[in-house]
């Protein structure tokens, strides 16, 4: 990657899907983000970059035929030491259920849960720093939907060294991520709220120009509209699903 730096430990850097049809999901991301592909490290079995011009922003890989996951966006948090921080997941109650292992020169990663079941993951950079660039098409925030903030809060902050800052100004359980000061993720306790079929889960937010027009190009293109824009803080927001019912929210670049 060009002009890449190295991310300070608990930034979300990168976002990856896991899918049965690579193919037609990179024609599903293309046609709404304009994203481009170019293979990824061969370690990660079938994998594509999706690059942005030369930037890349997220990653796609093809899951095997017998494995029946759920298909979801999921964020990458920073880390110095993938080893290290996988210890701690452990021993803080979560889960660490692939790696640590290497993708080749692009760095370390493991695919872990919070102790509610919240997929993330860690990555150690080496050569691959994660997503450098901004604007439509591109990743622009991460929030972890579950129960109640407060011991999430704890279990992000004990990991990756948070400082958990409530937002009261919502009416809502609602609590911001900081890293040196810096807000880089949220996260959004909906007690029940939560849907039956998915549990707490991290939302990843991509930008786009309108959020009214790529949600409809969203269902033109075989995914769904699972909330209509609507106005909130963020500015203009769309909850989608792509054709393999991968959850997004599409939010407007005037929002940002």
């Amino acid at each position: 990657m060009t002009e890449a730096t190295r991310r300070t430990p608990g930034t979300p850097c990168w976002v990856s899907l896991m899918v049965h049809g690579l193919d037609a999901t990179q024609e599903f991301y293309h046609a709404l983000f304009g994203w481009e592909f170019v293979p990824g490290p061969e370690q990660l079995g079938p994998y594509v970059r999706a690059l942005l011009g030369d930037r890349e922003v997220a990653g796609i890989g093809r899951l095997p035929d017998d494995r029946r996951l759920r298909i979801a966006w999921t964020p990458y948090l920073a880390t110095e030491d993938a080893d290290e921080t996988a210890e701690s997941i452990r021993c803080c109650g979560g889960t660490v259920a692939v790696g640590p292992l290497d993708a080749a020169e692009a760095g370390r990663l493991a695919i872990c849960s919070d102790p509610t079941g919240a997929v993330f993951g860690v990555w150690q950079a080496e050569a691959h720093h994660g997503t450098a660039t901004a604007g439509p098409g591109t990743p622009v925030w991460n929030e972890l939907l579950t129960y109640e903030t407060s011991s999430a809060g704890e279990f992000y902050r004990a990991v990756f060294g948070f400082e958990v800052e409530p937002v009261p100004s919502t009416g809502q359980d609602y609590a911001a991520l900081h890293v040196e000061g810096i807000p880089v993720a949220s996260l959004h306790g909906v007690g029940e709220g939560l849907p039956r079929d998915r549990g707490p889960h991290w939302m990843t937010y991509f930008e786009v120009a309108d959020a009214d027009a790529a949600a409809r190009l969203v269902v033109e293109l075989g995914g769904r509209v699972l909330r209509p824009p609507h106005d909130g803080p963020a500015g203009r927001l769309a909850v989608v699903a792509d054709p393999e019912g991968a959850v997004f929210t599409l939010v407007g670049s005037s929002g940002r």
